[in-house]
């Protein structure tokens, strides 16, 4: 197999383990997208909805639909800024917080059902191939 053929085989397992990891955190009550709002959220505490976009490389716009709808589901609350009211900051409310850990848990379930199968050797050789592909330009 060549290098092309392996890249497109990596791809197509990535998104397939993605895809298995968002369904079954959904199925627990939160995605993965939504985790990881919620997790900026529990790191930094409220934030303005720009610095969240801009703390997950997502579009303006992406953001508030997200946060939206997290707001009409209870998980995050939005206020509007003191300094200037235009802009608005997010929080995670406590059902955002459980939902998180519930979350998380559901999420590390299924990525170790997955990777433990590996056993340790395999596991450090693909953190070792891991760590060289992420140093691409």
């Amino acid at each position: 197999m060549d290098a092309g053929e392996l890249g497109l085989r990596y791809l197509t397992t990535s998104a397939r383990i993605r895809r298995t990891v968002d369904e079954r955190m959904a199925a627990s009550g939160v995605s993965l997208a939504r985790t990881k709002i919620l997790q900026v959220l529990a790191g930094l505490g409220p934030v303005k909805q720009t610095r969240l976009a801009t703390e997950l490389g997502m579009a303006a716009r992406s953001i508030t639909q997200a946060v939206e709808a997290m707001e009409r589901d209870g998980l995050v609350k939005r206020s509007s800024d003191a300094a200037d009211k235009r802009a608005k900051v997010v929080s995670a409310t406590p059902a955002g917080l459980a939902a998180l850990t519930a979350g998380e848990a559901s999420g590390d379930a299924v990525l170790r059902s997955i990777f433990e199968r590996l056993g340790p050797a395999r596991l450090e050789a693909l953190d070792e191939i891991l760590e060289v592909l992420g140093e691409h330009d």
